[in-house]
């Protein structure tokens, strides 16, 4: 079983945040991390990616992406992060086109809302990035998406994850943890719905992420050979 590798990850609204995080990164001599930025501008983005060539990340291995980013971006990353996974969502199918020639490096997230539309196709593109907490979540409702992943599974590389908390009570993915039983879902999930790379997406600081880890790695370790790193 090839090992699967878990790591932290940049996310938040703004610029504060990701320096915030960075800062973190620095501090704890991070090498290798995950990068969340679906909610920075442009001007934002930009200042990020600045920062983050000078920093001490030397790998970026996730990043989830918005409509807006351009192939000039994606190819800055995997020149200078060796980035493989790209996730993006339904909706982004619409504008595939703008990121021709990168096809294979951009990897699905399934929604929650039970619905699955005619032109999304996972086959075009690299694969799935299965939100675990959206995956609990389809599960319990037995929803469109559920059965989407389900038909494909086998078929089409499940590559990486996202990894956030989850509620039973309400259903629903956390991004804000309160307490490490958040995570408690994960060990009733298939083998199958995990990836190569497992990246938090999670509001909680570097700092919090990190302490996670250890026992998220005990709630998987039956099932999951992960990498030291």
């Amino acid at each position: 079983m090839p090992p699967k590798k878990l790591i932290v990850s940049i996310t938040g609204y703004s610029k504060a945040d990701w320096r915030k995080k960075l800062q973190e990164a620095k501090q704890y001599r991070l090498k290798e991390i995950g990068l969340f930025i679906e909610s920075f501008s442009v001007r934002q983005r930009q200042g990020l990616l600045d920062a983050l060539k000078n920093s001490c990340v030397k790998k970026i291995p996730l990043v989830h992406i918005r409509d807006d980013i351009t192939k000039q971006e994606i190819a800055f990353l995997k020149k200078h992060f060796q980035t493989k996974y790209f996730t993006i969502h339904e909706p982004h199918f619409h504008i595939l086109d703008k990121w021709r020639g990168y096809y294979k490096d951009l990897y699905l997230e399934l929604n929650t809302d039970d619905r699955m539309k005619k032109y999304v196709s996972v086959k075009k593109i690299g694969g799935f990035c299965t939100d675990l907490a959206h995956f609990n979540v389809e599960v319990v409702k037995q929803s469109k998406e559920y059965r989407y992943t389900v038909d494909h599974l086998g078929k089409t590389k499940v590559g990486c994850n996202h990894l956030s908390g989850y509620s039973p009570v309400r259903n629903t993915d956390l991004h804000t943890i309160s307490s490490v039983k958040d995570f408690d879902y994960l060990a009733s999930l298939p083998h199958a719905v995990f990836g190569r790379v497992i990246a938090f997406e999670i509001y909680n600081s570097i700092r919090e992420q990190l302490n996670y880890l250890p026992h998220i790695k005990k709630l998987l370790q039956d099932k999951l050979n992960f990498e030291i790193t």
